[in-house]
């Protein structure tokens, strides 16, 4: 062979291997994951209809707004047959004290009238409790996410009617191999690309397992399966541009992936 036809062969072999690299790099994923969010679910102590319904999916609500209102018949009787026991126990102790008073009573008869009224009396508040709780405010500001139970259905007890997602529990899932684990930290920015999404959006990672899985319960690349990888969670610095559930790409740094710039 010639010095100019192994130089050539030698050019060629450089220009496939540099074709290989970009094409290895261009297909570069970066971490797969998705979005979630750590939800507050609204629900009543006791079973009952719900009657009204003062928000949509969708709204902005904040923290003490009305959220929705369960049937309270029942909260209601229960509170006028205690409020009746306490007339009843009032006037037992005002009898056993005004004959304390005037000898004709024993301490023992005035000592059960004032614990018949102060059993009553907490009876009554409890009545009380129960009775407002027949009604839902939101616990804290946020968006109503999803509605369970409508007007007019049978909602469980502690079956939340609805859920509330607050802006700062909207979070990032995703998994890292083994090998890679060592470059990630608490507390490192990770930049963030989904489709249509905007370019600077970037999140905090907060928690790093310390226990491997095998086979992670959702997975966007079947590249990464039967890997050895670690859950990895981060905080977004702009929840509002993001969707629950949505497939998210996460990267070490601010560089710009190959991929990205096509």
């Amino acid at each position: 062979m010639t010095p100019s036809r192994t130089r050539l062969s030698i050019l060629a072999a450089l220009a496939l291997a540099a074709v290989l690299a970009g094409c290895n790099e261009r297909r570069d994923p970066g971490y797969q994951g998705w979005v979630e969010a750590d939800m507050i679910f609204v629900s009543p102590d006791e079973s009952g209809r719900v009657t009204k319904l003062n928000v949509r999916e969708g709204d902005e609500v904040k923290a003490g707004a009305p959220l929705y209102s369960v049937d309270d018949d029942l909260q209601r009787a229960d509170l006028n047959q205690t409020n009746a026991t306490l007339a009843n126990a009032q006037q037992t102790y005002d009898r056993a004290a005004s004959l304390s008073k005037t000898g004709s009573g024993t301490q023992a008869n005035l000592d059960a009238a004032v614990s018949a009224l102060r059993v009553a009396e907490a009876r009554v508040n409890t009545s009380q409790t129960r009775l407002a709780r027949r009604r839902g405010f939101a616990p804290v500001g946020g968006t109503i996410q999803q509605i369970y139970f409508r007007e007019g259905e049978m909602v469980p007890a502690q079956r939340p009617v609805l859920s509330i997602m607050p802006p700062g529990n909207m979070k990032l899932r995703f998994f890292v191999p083994e090998t890679d684990l060592p470059k990630l930290a608490v507390g490192d920015e990770v930049r963030v690309t989904c489709d249509n999404c905007a370019a600077d959006l970037t999140a905090k990672i907060y928690f790093i397992a310390t226990q491997a899985e095998y086979t992670p319960p959702v997975i966007y690349s079947l590249e990464e399966r039967n890997k050895l990888v670690y859950l990895i969670q981060a905080r977004p610095n702009r929840p509002d541009s993001l969707r629950v559930g949505q497939p998210i790409s996460v990267y070490l740094g601010a560089r710009t992936p190959v991929a990205d710039k096509r």
